[in-house]
């Protein structure tokens, strides 16, 4: 019996990381993928080794999906019922490091719609075909830094904070469909993102790491089970709730220390 009761899921952000780990913990189930991300390359690579190592259908999509060209064909591959995708994974992202009023005003555009406005999409694109079906699920990949102010990554926190809110509401809306969605909200990660990011990961603490993997089965689980927000690591699960409840001024006074904005 498998453990993800999905016949096909898409994943977003799929070439490394949080998203190579999500489609390799899939295919090991035996669901079938269709593996979006820019790097073709890497996909195929990819799609290459899951194919022959656990034998299932395995497509590429090669997209920005940014440019409104592209995040089109993602929507309509979405919305295909001849190979529907029931699990959606919304994992894509990006960010940047710096003062918010220093970095390129593209840049932080790109974090903006990637963060938030492409998980929309995707989601409205393929929400209606599962609650048709009465089954099927979301797991949107954000960050605990969505509960927090974040000087130097504004936009990124920001950009979380909003597909959190987003993910929890539309998981009450669709629960009674047998839709399920799950927030999976990360911490450090080791998966090259922070240095991408421009962030110096020399200086960040290394007992709190976590590994895609973990991260990856933390929110199928979640999803599967129909629970509305993952956590991974016990580290972080104590934090979040604390982080919630501290009032707002105490946490700016923490995060200035830690940060020195």
């Amino acid at each position: 019996m498998r453990r993800y009761p999905y016949g096909r899921a898409m994943v977003t952000g799929a070439s490394s990381g949080i998203g190579e780990g999500f489609a390799r913990l899939l295919a090991a189930e035996g669901v079938a993928l269709v593996l979006v991300a820019r790097r073709g390359d890497l996909l195929e690579r990819l799609a290459g080794e899951l194919r022959a190592e656990h034998r299932v259908k395995v497509e590429v999509m090669p997209l920005d999906l940014t440019d409104e060209r592209r995040i089109t064909e993602a929507e309509q591959r979405l919305a295909d019922g001849a190979g529907p995708v029931d699990l959606l994974v919304n994992n894509a992202g990006s960010s940047g490091s710096g003062y918010f009023a220093e970095l390129p005003p593209e840049r932080e555009t790109h974090t903006a719609v990637l963060n938030a406005l492409v998980p929309l999409r995707l989601s409205r694109a393929c929400l209606p075909r599962m609650i048709a079906g009465g089954s099927g699920g979301i797991v949107n990949v954000s960050s605990l830094v969505a509960v927090l102010p974040k000087p130097r990554s504004a936009t990124y926190a920001a950009s979380k904070a909003f597909l959190s809110s987003l993910s929890e509401s539309l998981s009450m809306e669709v629960a009674r469909h047998g839709v399920h969605i799950t927030t999976v909200h990360t911490g450090l990660t080791r998966s090259g993102f922070h240095a991408a990011a421009g962030v110096p990961v020399d200086t960040l603490p290394r007992i709190a790491w976590l590994t895609p993997e973990q991260i990856a089965r933390c929110g199928l689980d979640a999803v599967a089970a129909g629970r509305p927000s993952a956590v991974p690591g016990l580290a972080y699960r104590i934090r979040l709730p604390l982080m919630r409840a501290l009032p707002r001024s105490v946490v700016r006074a923490v995060i200035r220390r830690v940060h020195k904005p």
